[in-house]
């Protein structure tokens, strides 16, 4: 799951950027609505937490653009404006929530999580299987074969990655950006290195393997 943040206060921006990333969400930031609008538009977002008072251009404007162009990423309004009309007009602006600050970082992270689970439009968001492999996203739980296994936050968000792309190529270029970020460097091997731990905790003990490499292309991810 990869979340925007639309914030130009560095501080609270830092900290849900950092409280995303620890609950195992990829997260990305922009500080100016202008480069919140072109990021969302690029279609790689499952959800977004918008201020309203940004530079360049604010957050209700930004919202309203992304309605009219038929861009239905579920959208968290955060302001520090608390009055009712002020809510009103964020729902209608195209809104989906409204949470006001000061805020409680676990209230934001469950109503992300609700707003994920109704877009998607399944009762079945929160677990994820293939083969006799499944991951609770809530409990943060992995199963194979019967046997727990315990894996790191960022090992985690690759098998979810995997999971969700089940049986589909996805490069080592994609895998970065949705794990690291936009802003890592290319040439570096964290992919092969945290596949290769991912393989030896959820692969190395089992006859059949899930995890399958593309040699020049990337990996595939199915039974």
């Amino acid at each position: 799951m990869r979340i925007l943040i639309v914030e130009d206060d560095k501080k609270i921006a830092s900290f849900i950027t950092r409280g995303l990333r620890q609950a195992g969400f990829a997260a990305d930031h922009a500080d100016n609505g202008k480069d919140g609008l072109h990021l969302l538009l690029a279609g790689a977002h499952d959800c977004a937490v918008i201020d309203i008072m940004l530079p360049l251009l604010d957050g209700l404007a930004l919202i309203e653009e992304l309605r009219r162009r038929k861009i239905n990423t579920p959208v968290i309004i955060l302001s520090a404006k608390h009055s009712v009309d002020d809510r009103v007009r964020g729902l209608q602006a195209g809104g989906d929530d409204y949470l006001t600050k000061p805020f409680s970082f676990s209230e934001l992270l469950a109503r992300l999580q609700a707003l994920i689970r109704r877009a998607s439009g399944s009762a079945e968001t929160t677990r994820f299987s293939v083969g006799d492999i499944s991951i609770n996203l809530l409990t943060r739980e992995v199963v194979r074969g019967g046997r727990k296994i315990d894996l790191q936050q960022r090992e985690f968000a690759l098998l979810e990655y995997f999971l969700r792309n089940a049986g589909r190529v996805v490069s080592k270029t994609m895998i970065l950006e949705h794990i690291w970020g936009y802003n890592f460097d290319p040439q570096t091997n964290v992919v092969d290195v945290l596949v290769c731990r991912l393989r030896n905790k959820v692969d190395r003990d089992f006859d059949q393997k899930l995890i399958r490499t593309l040699r020049g292309i990337g990996y595939v991810f199915k039974v």
